[in-house]
């Protein structure tokens, strides 16, 4: 086992390992564990987030053991990473790992659970909600200045934020953190294209690309269509998705020909040229 704890935090070392072993039955479960599993754990009054990540393929778990970071070490890095420049994520705890001779076989990020927080996702689904739109922009802020840090979230998506009022004001924490990608500079097409998962809603985009074309200094129309643009690409590529999936779940691998593959994807490309998926 790799136990790496966060400096000064030694004193809940024990009770990790003791949560660990109770992990399966205990805990309060958040969402509905059907990837990541997430579990709070009350470790004498302080509640702390558990986060066992999916176990992954064999190949993957020679790779994360031999050649990659873990997630669960990426996340805990990245938290200390983004802290040290003033982004708001739930204060890391720890991570651990566990290995064979093979790779790896499981990890765990462990947090201080946020309390007192709604979701991004619950804030966009709510239009009568408190300073929505504030919070939007706020949001944005957050984008174009991490952006400017040269940090791309990958995963940014509504569920990955969490909001939270503090002094009569919105903090923004980041969680999910595993997945990011760093530059010296991040061009235009790049920093848009972030945008591409965070929603659907025309309205939210029109707020979206207002703010950061302000702040960018660009076309808020220039803005708006690229957004656009990159949130349509995003949802065909879902139902693209959904559409393999559903044929790899019939398993028509067995009867399909190589030139029958060819034909499935040809059916694909026109549906999407129609604007049908």
């Amino acid at each position: 086992m790799k136990f790496i704890i966060a400096e000064g935090l030694h004193m809940y070392k024990d009770d990790i390992l003791s949560t660990l072993k109770i992990f399966k039955s205990g805990g309060v479960l958040i969402g509905n564990g059907s990837r990541n599993v997430i579990k709070v754990f009350n470790l004498n009054g302080i509640h702390l987030n558990f986060k066992l990540f999916k176990q992954h393929n064999i190949i993957n778990r020679h790779v994360y053991k031999f050649y990659r970071k873990s997630k669960a070490q990426r996340s805990f890095e990245y938290a200390h990473m983004l802290i040290q420049k003033s982004y708001w994520t739930p204060k890391p705890i720890a991570y651990i790992e566990n290995h064979d001779f093979i790779g790896l076989t499981s990890s765990y990020y462990i947090s201080e659970q946020l309390e007192n927080s709604l979701t991004f996702d619950h804030v966009l689904g709510d239009h009568s909600f408190p300073d929505r739109e504030q919070i939007i922009k706020e949001y944005t802020s957050l984008m174009f200045r991490l952006h400017n840090d040269g940090i791309l979230f990958l995963d940014n998506s509504p569920n990955n934020f969490l909001i939270r009022k503090e002094d009569n004001s919105y903090s923004i924490y980041m969680v999910d953190l595993n997945r990011m990608n760093f530059y010296d500079s991040i061009d235009l097409n790049k920093r848009l294209s972030n945008f591409a998962r965070i929603t659907n809603d025309p309205e939210v985009i029109k707020i979206i690309a207002e703010q950061y074309s302000y702040l960018y200094g660009i076309s808020e129309d220039l803005c708006l269509e690229k957004i656009t643009q990159y949130t349509h690409r995003q949802l065909v590529k879902r139902k693209v998705k959904k559409v393999l999936k559903f044929y790899k779940y019939l398993n028509l691998k067995r009867i399909f020909s190589n030139r029958g593959y060819v034909l499935f994807y040809a059916h694909c490309f026109f549906q999407i040229s129609d604007g049908l998926l």
